[in-house]
């Protein structure tokens, strides 16, 4: 018996309405909408950490830690040092309006940097293979002993590292929600076979395989899981298209969706949910129908 084309006869076995059919399809598509939250959390974290490793991997820092009458001095001669400096695109001295800016959040607006010991930076911009930090840390000991490179390993690291496992806890809690799918489908299948002991009864009585009477579940709970979690799908991604995008601002909030093919990876779940719902109908009725005599 085709899934799809069905058989009138045996469809009558399973009721088409009912608690069970509203539970499927409620549940199934509650879980859909749910799981393409969970598909744009992972996604969006992916890219999230892609961007953290790729900004933070050419960007350094250079504090010139020196009396202020020596400042200016070696802030030239480290600038003169990342000149010549493979690896490096470019590098300026933050001006005293750009540092302030800088330190306002935590010190207010009217900062005296003048009077007080706060080091110059120089931000630096690296090409794609980047610079040798070992080296440059030592030729600026030799030449710039106030400099301290900092290029941002101890930050980009762990900032990696949290968006990845967001990455994971992401497709977990798919993979959670398709195992919740299967258990509810479960659960209605068990439901909808006790209910119609009596005409599974018949129907073994008038010569009805279990083979024949376990297809009409298994194609009714498929067709009602995949046309649940295709609305759930459908409406969750009207809810993530609806979402702010925030622009160009590197938010995580702002930037939970999809994007380019990512699109299309929720459209897999209906397709998926049916699958589920399928071999968990089909080992259901396998189980209950040789305790119904």
């Amino acid at each position: 018996m085709s899934l799809m084309a069905g058989d009138r006869h045996a469809d009558r076995v399973v009721p088409p309405t009912g608690f069970t059919a509203q539970l499927t399809l409620f549940a199934s598509g509650a879980m859909a909408f749910l799981a393409v939250f969970a598909l744009a959390l992972s996604l969006a974290s992916g890219r999230l950490a892609t961007r953290w490793g790729d900004e933070l991997a050419q960007t350094a820092t250079i504090r010139i830690v020196a009396p202020l009458d020596q400042r200016a001095i070696q802030t030239a001669a480290a600038l003169q040092v990342l000149q010549t400096t493979p690896g490096v695109a470019g590098a300026r001295a933050l001006s005293d309006a750009e540092q302030q800016a800088l330190l306002a959040p935590w010190f207010g607006q009217d900062l005296p940097l003048d009077s007080l010991p706060v080091p110059r930076l120089i931000e630096i911009t690296s090409t794609q293979p980047g610079f040798d930090p070992t080296g440059l840390r030592l030729r600026l000991a030799a030449e710039v002993p106030g400099a301290v490179l900092d290029d941002h390993s101890r930050w980009r690291a762990p900032l990696v590292a949290a968006a990845q496992r967001l990455r994971l806890l992401g497709w977990g809690a798919a993979l959670l929600i398709l195992a919740a799918v299967a258990a509810m489908v479960t659960l209605a299948a068990n439901a909808a076979l006790a209910a119609n002991s009596q005409v599974i009864h018949v129907l073994r009585l008038v010569g009805a395989t279990d083979s024949y009477i376990a297809q009409a579940f298994v194609r009714r709970f498929t067709l009602r899981a995949f046309v649940g979690s295709a609305v759930g799908v459908a409406i969750g991604l009207l809810a993530v298209w609806l979402m702010p995008s925030g622009g160009d601002t590197p938010g995580f909030l702002t930037g939970l969706g999809f994007q380019g093919a990512g699109w299309l990876v929720p459209l897999l779940l209906p397709i998926i949910s049916g699958a589920v719902a399928l071999a968990a109908t089909a080992l259901a009725a396998d189980r209950a129908l040789r305790t119904i005599s």
